[in-house]
């Protein structure tokens, strides 16, 4: 049977790698532009991977997917757009944007981060300042869902420790950067991990699980290495840090229920409940200030909601020109295995990541064709769901124009390449990756393919 003759049969579309050229005019722009103002011709205090917009980006990318196939007209272009928008997982993923911006707000506003930290703090000896730091890093990331804004406030913190207790400070910098992307990657209230579920429809609690066989072992080792570290070191004065234990319950709270598997929409709804109360308890929010701050969160998170937009109307459009199934050619060319899929689902994220400097935005673009590939080489979503998620916190963590490693670098005021090599936990995870690829899935064919 001919090639043509079985893609007719399974109902794909016709390949064609012209259909890809959206997503290179939005690396070429994004990257380009990148490259060019971080490293070229650097404009003072502004990220170069930050000075064009990724919504620009992606909206002239969508022009350009528009100009594409003129045999389909405008009217059934933007209905192409449209059901690309309109899917349910699309849609619950906007909603939980959307909540966590208030909730992220809101705990912000009230303290809650910085109490929780300090409680934290306050009970690791000094002699096990460094792996006590990286412990609170994973917490504190999978309570607030951000990597960068537990990097934001225990950088400073990890620099004292460096200082008091003689220890290398790019060591101390890269431990706590490694523990923050731990929690973004686990989280179930992150932005990485709501894209990765939701764009493969699986619960978060079962990607919690396919994730935490791969990143408990990394951690675990990374801790044994900085314990071991941290005795070859003297002890670091960490004093006296101040915190409410009330402002700490509600991101426990949250990291609890998440844990036990609660809906999303509930647990965001209670924390940002708990926030209200405990806040106006303990004197740290007004009715105002409380308000505001959630109004204040919701539009920070406008941009990843329109980045989300516009990137399912440019795959919708891909994917009706046969972009995808350029895609799977490709793979199906050099694997028939499962495992092959799970490689080129790696490597597609990891490529995104490295372009885009931003790990939520490379999921969402490259979730879609995962899907696809998901599907052809029988992955579990939750597998996929796990290999998004993974992959991209591992390069985020990694990348120097990153703007985890770029903040990093800023507050502790060492180069971005010096903590590199002291990042042991996404390097050791990015290894525990590539061998649960390996293991899984080695002798299952893809459907399909034998036909061929």
């Amino acid at each position: 049977m001919s090639s043509e003759e079985n893609d007719n049969r399974a109902g794909r579309k016709k390949p064609n790698p012209k259909a890809l050229i959206p997503i290179l005019v939005f690396l070429i722009l994004y990257l380009g532009t990148g490259i060019y103002f971080e490293y070229i011709h650097p404009q003072k205090g502004q990220m170069g991977f930050y000075i064009m917009s990724v919504v620009v980006a992606f909206g002239l990318a969508l022009i350009v997917a528009f100009l594409q196939n003129p045999s389909l007209s405008f009217d059934e272009k933007i209905h192409i757009c449209a059901k690309g928008i309109g899917d349910d997982n699309i849609t619950i993923m906007l909603f939980i944007f959307l909540m966590a911006g208030a909730f992220s707000g809101i705990a912000q506003e009230a303290g809650g981060v910085e109490s929780t930290a300090n409680m934290l703090l306050n009970i690791i000896p000094g002699r096990f300042a460094i792996p006590g730091l990286f412990v609170i890093a994973c917490l504190i990331s999978m309570a607030m869902g951000t990597s960068v804004g537990t990097i934001t406030v225990l950088v400073p913190i990890a620099a004292s420790v460096a200082s008091t207790a003689g220890f290398n400070l790019p060591l101390c910098v890269g431990t706590v950067v490694g523990g923050s992307m731990f929690g973004d990657n686990l989280s179930f209230i992150s932005d990485t991990t709501i894209a990765a579920t939701k764009t493969q429809g699986v619960a978060m609690k079962d990607k919690f699980r396919a994730n935490i066989r791969i990143a408990l072992p990394a951690a675990l080792i990374t801790l044994g290495i900085l314990f071991g570290i941290a005795l070859t070191g003297g002890p670091a004065k960490l004093g006296d840090y101040p915190f409410n234990i009330g402002l700490a319950i509600p991101y426990f709270a949250v990291l609890i229920m998440a844990l036990l598997g609660t809906n999303v929409f509930v647990v965001l709804g209670v924390g940002i409940i708990l926030f209200l109360m405990m806040g106006g308890l303990c004197g740290s929010l007004t009715f105002a200030s409380a308000f505001t701050s959630m109004g204040t969160g919701t539009s920070g998170m406008f941009e990843t909601m329109i980045v989300t937009i516009l990137v399912a109307s440019i795959s919708a459009l891909m994917e009706e020109y046969g972009g995808f199934e350029a895609i799977l050619g490709f793979i199906r060319k050099f694997s028939h295995t499962r495992r092959g899929g799970m490689l080129g689902i790696a490597f597609l994220t990891a490529l995104m990541d490295i372009a885009t400097a931003n790990n939520t935005v490379a999921i969402v673009v490259a979730a879609p064709i995962a899907k696809t590939v998901s599907e052809e080489y029988q992955i579990p979503p939750k597998k996929t769901a796990s290999l998004l998620d993974t992959v991209s916190c591992i390069f985020q963590g990694i990348i120097p124009y990153g703007a985890q490693l770029l903040i990093a670098a800023k507050l502790s005021g060492v180069a971005s390449v010096s903590i590199i090599p002291w990042l042991f936990y996404p390097l050791l995870l990015l290894i525990f990756v590539l061998l649960s690829i390996v293991f899984d899935g080695k002798f299952t064919k893809a459907k399909d393919l034998s036909d061929k």
